[in-house]
């Protein structure tokens, strides 16, 4: 159940109008000996009381308190201020007399606070401060107390409706997020219970018989991870997994709708979650690592090219470990394995062969993104690939 926090609002604005409509008749009653034309403040006191009644349900939410309904609810109030000379006897105004509506003016500039905030109450409190000016004739001080004090308590009011808004909006983010963790979390124990146990049973066991027992165990093994990292973070996407066995490579595609959202903001957790496997970890923050979306899926390529040459170079029984920090002007992927390393000068003799897999697949990617990518290798320890993308992209790179 929603509780809207703008509801107690309209009730009092309500009760307000009603309540000063009401206070507007016993006051023409009180001092009805001061008009020379009663029938014409009869007839605007007729108006008044059938208008308020008539637009209670106007005053009951949002919706219903329409734009149309605003300005004739404060058309009524400007009309009651300036026919108010017209009615009454000389000196009445000029010795503090009320005007016609008398302070059932505020409740339309209320309304208008309420339904559209701070900049809406001083928009509708203008044109009422100039009527209360004419209909006075001159700048008394009474009057300007109570324009400036109108002004003021609307535009309070309207800035406090838009803070009570973004609330409102904030607390039913944070009890959704909850919700949907505690599922996530009452899902996690479920799968753990059975799932997640089965499959690491199936591992176990196939790599104690062998054979194709091995390779299935494998592939459980690969699958609990994916598994898992589903039921923790929901970041797995649809995706297709093949590998070309000739080669040894793994190619892993993202099936992604981008249509017309191809160049909007993309979470980079998302597209380098398919990778996480049985021998690779991943590493990521756990709030959203926004970049635009053709650099976050050629960062992502990148990634699967630097695991590509782990899974080549390294051998299949490598583990690999991505790191990814989400920095306040870029983001920064770290790839790193344990394999024998890379000898001082093969890539440059890789290169000069042809294969461009580091040069054009890594670094290539990178340099077009305004980035840069560092290769650190050590021959027995394994090799380390740090890819650095700047957040703001200069237009023109894809």
């Amino acid at each position: 159940m929603r509780m809207s926090v703008e509801l107690p609002l309209w009730r009092a604005l309500a009760g307000y109008r009603l309540l000063t409509m009401l206070y507007a008749l016993g006051l023409f009653a009180a001092v009805h000996e001061n008009f020379d034309r009663p029938g014409i403040a009869l007839a605007y006191f007729a108006v008044l009381f059938v208008w308020t009644l008539a637009t209670l349900p106007r005053v009951q939410n949002a919706a219903a308190c329409t734009k149309r309904f605003l300005a004739v609810d404060l058309t009524v109030a400007l009309t009651g201020i300036v026919l108010t000379p017209l009615v009454v006897k000389d000196g009445f105004i000029d010795h503090g007399g009320p005007t016609l509506p008398s302070i059932w003016t505020a409740g339309p500039v209320l309304a208008f606070a309420i339904k559209g905030g701070w900049r809406w109450a001083a928009f509708a409190s203008t044109p009422v401060a100039v009527a209360n000016l004419i209909e006075r004739g001159h700048p008394a001080r009474d009057t300007v107390h109570n324009v400036v004090l109108v002004w003021v308590a609307s535009i309070a009011i309207g800035y406090v409706v838009e803070v009570a808004r973004a609330s409102e909006r904030t607390l039913a983010r944070a009890l959704e997020i909850e919700a949907t963790t505690r599922e996530r979390e009452r899902l996690a124990r479920d799968i753990h219970d059975g799932v997640l146990q089965v499959l690491a049973m199936v591992q176990r066991r196939g790599a104690v018989l062998g054979g194709e027992a091995a390779e299935l165990g494998r592939l459980a093994g690969e699958q609990e991870v994916a598994l898992r990292t589903l039921v923790s973070g929901g970041l797995v996407p649809v995706s297709r997994v093949s590998e070309d066995e000739a080669e040894g490579a793994v190619v892993r595609v993202v099936d992604e709708d981008t249509g017309d959202d191809a160049d909007a903001p993309a979470d980079l957790r998302a597209l380098l979650a398919p990778f996480a496997a049985a021998r690779v970890n991943l590493a990521e923050p756990g709030a959203p690592v926004l970049l635009p979306g053709p650099a976050a899926r050629e960062l992502a390529a990148a990634v699967g090219a630097a695991l590509d040459n782990v899974r080549r170079h390294a051998g299949p029984d490598a583990r690999a470990w991505i790191l990814v920090e989400d920095e306040p002007g870029e983001v920064i992927v770290t790839v790193r394995d344990d394999g024998p390393g890379i000898p001082e000068g093969r890539l440059a003799q890789a290169e000069g062969e042809g294969r461009l897999g580091v040069a054009q697949s890594i670094r290539g990617r990178l340099r077009d993104l305004g980035g840069s990518a560092e290769l650190i290798s050590t021959p027995g320890q394994g090799t380390e690939v740090e890819l650095t993308v700047p957040k703001e992209q200069k237009a023109g790179r894809r």
